[in-house]
């Protein structure tokens, strides 16, 4: 057994008393003394026994099976086995990278087959996970063995690889953003519903942990109705290396695409609420970095409540003072570094700023033998969250609740691993454990937000997302 199974093991023993109930294909139960037997039914493999009164959790804790959970029906008991997930990568870049650990650490997850431009990384890929290199996106969708994909490519492609997977009968879990305009992600998700495919559009700050404890206290209704939230971040995005469409609004670069997709998401997930209308404005202030480096945007949602949203990429403050000093994908931060994304870049030639691109991705001697692992959660900068009896500031770490008349803090648990909810939540609706958040018309609505927020700017009116959605279906 592997050192983090028998820590998961452990978490099981101590919480043998607790029961879930799982949402399944119901099968029925053999009698109370039949002997065990097991079947099959679509995704899931059901062993059904005949033990009395058992109330033992077992989750990720078994070392010859995938997934475990106990479900107490009376008298009789069911253990459900998940088959694994067999999936295949398409990009093997930096965003593939970062999500590779959560990918290894879930159990029904077996990383089957990728396909890259580049010969190199693909074939890392194959020796590292005795899988299979594809030489073409065709040859990879051709594998009947691959139940679903996850799409890790540049973003003006991410429509084209999409509906060709679904198409294909691959479930995808593809980047955020869906793509590069609203009319592409309404049709990703029509080829998802037609072929009854799954599409999840992450990962995106939507699914920190953080974020969702912050929305489960809101939709609690504990602290009164939510009114508002206040959230801006300031980065050094526009100083990083960057390919040429990275920094092209047309092909999906920019901070709108790029970045409000991550602030949209994280407060639509706190809200709960359909959005009303954006007003916004966003500027492009280095010509030698051509697309919108900053906006502000005020956001209203259906019964009134609103969001502003703050974010520059200018690489001037930085935000993370604020939250600890823990940068945005968890790790702490030194101060003192402070200049060094424009300081880098002032001295690379067009050239060299793509090789500095590439040097991050996945590939032989990079970070994906044995990444480091983050101490804290991810996080996309300040947050305040306003409701009619207090006021919910959310870090990394912590959520501080500031009442009526006292203060309390709520622990955030350290991460396991980053970006794991994003990956439990994938294989959790393609086996039917979950009806996931993150699903394909979520996209399809971030999307609508991303383009009234440039069109707001563009004509200084206030736009309705979905009236441009509307528009669209006619």
């Amino acid at each position: 057994m592997l050192p983090h199974q028998s820590a998961h093991r452990g978490i099981a023993l101590d919480t043998a008393k607790k029961i879930i109930l799982f949402r399944c294909h119901r099968q029925s139960l053999l009698p109370f003394n039949s002997k065990p037997r097991s079947c099959t039914a679509g995704p899931t493999k059901f062993f059904h026994t005949g033990l009395a009164g058992l109330q033992l959790l077992l989750y990720r804790s078994i070392p010859f099976c995938k997934r475990a959970l106990m479900i107490v029906l009376a008298n009789r008991a069911e253990i459900i086995v998940m088959t694994s997930v067999n999936l295949a990568i398409v990009g093997l870049g930096r965003g593939f990278m970062l999500t590779l650990p959560a990918l290894r650490d879930n159990p029904a997850v077996r990383l089957r087959a990728a396909f890259s431009l580049r010969t190199e990384p693909r074939e890392h890929f194959a020796k590292q996970f005795d899988a299979i290199a594809c030489d073409s996106f065709e040859s990879l969708l051709a594998l009947d063995e691959i139940d679903a994909v996850y799409i890790a490519t540049p973003h003006e492609i991410h429509a084209e690889q999409t509906i060709a997977a679904v198409r294909a009968g691959k479930h995808v879990l593809v980047e955020k953003p869906m793509a590069i305009g609203l009319k592409d992600c309404m049709a990703m998700e029509a080829a998802a519903q037609e072929a009854g495919k799954i599409i999840i559009v992450g990962p995106s700050h939507g699914f920190d942990a953080p974020i969702q404890k912050a929305a489960e206290l809101v939709a609690s209704g504990e602290f009164g109705a939510f009114r508002m939230i206040t959230t801006f971040n300031f980065t050094d995005f526009m100083y990083r290396p960057r390919r040429p469409e990275e920094l092209d609004t047309s092909r999906g670069g920019g901070v709108v695409y790029s970045q409000a997709a991550h602030q949209i998401d994280l407060v639509r997930r706190i809200a709960g609420l359909p959005v009303s209308s954006i007003r916004a404005t966003a500027a492009n202030w280095d010509p030698k970095r051509p697309s919108e480096g900053a906006y502000s945007a005020l956001m209203t949602f259906e019964g009134g409540a609103w969001a502003t949203m703050t974010y520059s990429g200018y690489a001037h403050y930085d935000v993370d003072e604020l939250v600890g000093w823990i940068s945005e994908l968890g790790f702490d931060k030194d101060p003192q570094a402070y200049g060094a994304a424009r300081r880098r870049l002032a001295n690379m030639s067009p050239e060299d700023e793509i090789a500095a691109k590439v040097s991050r991705t996945y590939g032989p001697g990079s970070e994906s033998d044995s990444p480091p692992r983050a101490p804290h959660h991810e996080h996309f900068g300040y947050l305040l969250v306003s409701c009619d009896k207090a006021d919910l500031k959310v870090t990394p770490t912590e959520i501080t609740v500031y009442g009526n008349s006292e203060r309390q803090v709520i622990d955030i648990p350290p991460p396991r691993l980053p970006r794991v909810e994003v990956i439990d939540e994938f294989v959790g609706a393609i086996t039917g454990e979950i009806t996931p958040v993150h699903n394909g018309r979520w996209g399809v609505d971030t999307m609508a937000c991303c383009e009234a927020l440039l069109e707001s700017s563009r004509t200084g009116e206030e736009i309705s997302p979905g009236a441009i959605i509307n528009n669209l279906s006619f």
